[in-house]
């Protein structure tokens, strides 16, 4: 099995006593149902799996009464064997295909003999159907295509050379010449091969790219059939014309979505729903337009300027027109490849739970990511070639007075390296990028005495 992150996700769940539902949300093939397969071989000692796509007449066991002892007795007669209170893991697989099974999510983590872990692609394209939901009984966590890390993990790359790298970009040191060559080719062909599991499998096994291509170019067939199937018919068109047209749209100049392109008498109220259906699917990521790179980005957020990255850079590639492939492989990110490396940024970003944002201005020129790092905010440069010190709109930025920032890095194809406040950081270093943690214990307690009535 290939090594996943969110493995750890679920075992935290499990140590905190189960009080809730764990309901995994995210793209289809990312590797959600596989992942639970493994945790509960691994961790239970009975399982019982129920796909709604697969078995649509499992719905027939929340059709009716939700009351608790209904729905614990139809669930151990489907599974046509003994469930050990206690022991036992219920997959609910493909869940936005039986909205009552979510609505009774909340009655069967009350009664508390089994835990439940739901497992769901669309969930948010289909949120209209269920009729009440699990409010405080379900804990919702995305995932995501394996990233860089894992991948790398995955092609036989030690953790202790993990350890080695991570520790260069700690100390500022930089990372030995043949060791960050080996890298680079690594990461240019994460860049092609993406983080759809199946793909990385097939690569490893087999090093063919032809075959990884292909298997890419399915999972899009599969994409564009969920739209057929799941939107609603008068957003299908549209939905379907945001998707096909995001690459033609990254390799403008600025990589901004621009309606127009789309249709010429386009309004962005006609077509949000429609982009909020691609973002909830995990098929796009948008990065939105920030009026000031500065705290609280949430409040300076413009909704209507963005950028739409594709869920998997792998898959951007495999839907380019061109064949991108073998020219990434050998490392050409110069010509015309600005807009995929932002999009593995993007993408690797995104499964760090960052939230996706750049500045943009007449004045100051572009800041590709901005990110919020608690009370921090943290400014990201991506560069495809060369001259990776030249960066303006950087310059411009950091020397307005009034504006603080926290880290400000540049990710290129040099080495690790700091200069003038500005980290110079490799490509492949972003798998490093982590949002900041609130202490555990951080306990804020208000002295009330000189409130007492004297």
């Amino acid at each position: 099995m290939l090594y996943r992150k969110a493995y750890q996700k679920l075992l935290d769940w499990k140590e905190s006593g189960a009080k809730q539902a764990l309901c995994i949300v995210g793209a289809r093939q990312i590797g959600k149902t596989t992942l639970v397969r493994e945790f509960a071989k691994a961790e239970y000692g009975s399982f019982l799996e129920i796909n709604f796509v697969t078995e649509p007449s499992a719905a027939d066991i929340f059709a009716h009464d939700l009351d608790v002892q209904t729905l614990i007795a139809n669930l151990s007669a489907y599974a046509r064997k003994p469930l050990p209170v206690g022991k036992t893991l219920v997959l609910l697989d493909e869940i936005q295909e039986c909205p009552e099974a979510r609505t009774a999510i909340k009655f069967l983590v009350e009664d508390g003999r089994f835990d439940y872990i739901e497992t769901g692609s669309l969930l948010g394209t289909s949120y209209h159907k269920v009729r009440s939901f699990p409010v405080g009984f379900e804990e919702i966590y995305h995932m995501y295509p394996l990233d860089f890390e894992e991948f790398i993990l995955a092609n036989g790359v030690q953790k202790q050379t993990l350890a080695y790298l991570k520790q260069c970009m700690e100390l500022m040191r930089p990372v030995p010449l043949a060791m960050h060559e080996v890298m680079c080719r690594l990461f240019y062909t994460y860049i092609v091969v993406g983080g759809m599991p199946r793909v990385v499998q097939t690569y490893v096994d087999t090093h063919d790219i032809g075959l990884v291509v292909k298997q890419q170019k399915d999972i899009l067939a599969q994409y564009r059939l969920d739209i057929t199937k799941y939107a609603d018919s008068t957003d299908k068109v549209k939905i379907t014309a945001i998707f096909d047209n995001i690459p033609a749209q990254l390799d403008d100049k600025n990589r901004r979505f621009m309606l127009s392109r789309l249709d010429v008498n386009g309004r962005m109220n006609r077509y949000q729903d429609s982009f909020k259906w691609l973002e909830d699917a995990g098929v796009a990521l948008p990065c939105y337009n920030v009026t000031a790179p500065q705290l609280p980005l949430s409040l300076n957020t413009k909704h209507n300027l963005f950028k739409l990255y594709m869920g998997d850079t792998g898959l951007l590639c495999a839907n380019c027109l061109e064949n991108v492939q073998f020219a990434i492989l050998q490392g050409d990110l110069q010509l015309n490849m600005g807009s995929i490396l932002e999009n593995v940024m993007a993408q690797q970003l995104k499964s760090k739970n960052f939230d996706l944002r750049y500045f943009d201005s007449k004045r100051f020129g572009e800041l590709d990511f901005v990110l919020q790092n608690n009370d921090k905010v943290d400014l990201l440069e991506i560069k495809s070639g060369k001259d990776y010190k030249k960066h303006a709109a950087l310059n411009k930025v950091t020397a307005v007075s009034e504006w603080s920032f926290g880290k400000l890095v540049v990710f290129c194809k040099g080495n690790v390296e700091k200069e003038a406040g500005i980290i110079y950081l490799p490509w492949y270093m972003i798998m490093f990028m982590e949002k900041a943690q609130i202490p555990k214990g951080s306990i804020h307690k208000l002295d009330l005495s000189a409130l007492e009535r004297k």
